[in-house]
């Protein structure tokens, strides 16, 4: 099986101990590219952190409609937890997994301000996990086994 963005988010509920908003990245390599952190999350990002803060609604989930014998319906998905936040003043991560099949899962916390740093001084266009060890203020060595 292949290890996904999507099973990192699930271990990352599971042990994350650190309050705050968080941008996951996984990289399966030597290097992730900076560019993989897109625009806009670096706004949001900054955002949560400032005194300004963040408002986001939260969508409505997709409905479905089931038909039972000859009556429709309709259903909703999962039920959201409220209709919106409004966040500020919150420390706000970038949190990049080196991962190499069954020998790591490295976790970095990297505050979004270090983030941008690491970005404006790197001399390449992407993070190094020794990039990373330096620049991170929270490392999870060996992630699964803590």
């Amino acid at each position: 099986m292949s290890y996904l963005e999507k099973n990192f988010q699930q271990e990352f509920k599971t042990n994350n101990t650190l309050y705050g908003c968080f941008e996951l990245k996984l990289c399966k390599g030597k290097s992730i590219p900076f560019a993989s952190v897109a625009e806009h999350q670096i706004k949001a990002l900054l955002a949560v952190q400032s005194q300004k803060g963040l408002y986001h609604k939260i969508s409505d989930q997709p409905v479905s409609i089931q038909e039972e014998s000859a009556k429709k319906k309709m259903r909703f998905t999962k039920k959201k937890p409220f209709d919106c936040f409004y966040l500020g003043e919150i420390p706000a991560y970038v949190v990049i997994m080196f991962y190499l099949p069954r020998k790591k899962k490295n976790v970095y916390y990297i505050y979004i301000d270090d983030f941008l740093a690491m970005r404006d001084e790197a001399t390449r266009k992407s993070i190094t996990e020794t990039m990373a060890e330096e620049y991170c203020r929270y490392p999870k060595k060996n992630y699964l086994k803590t």
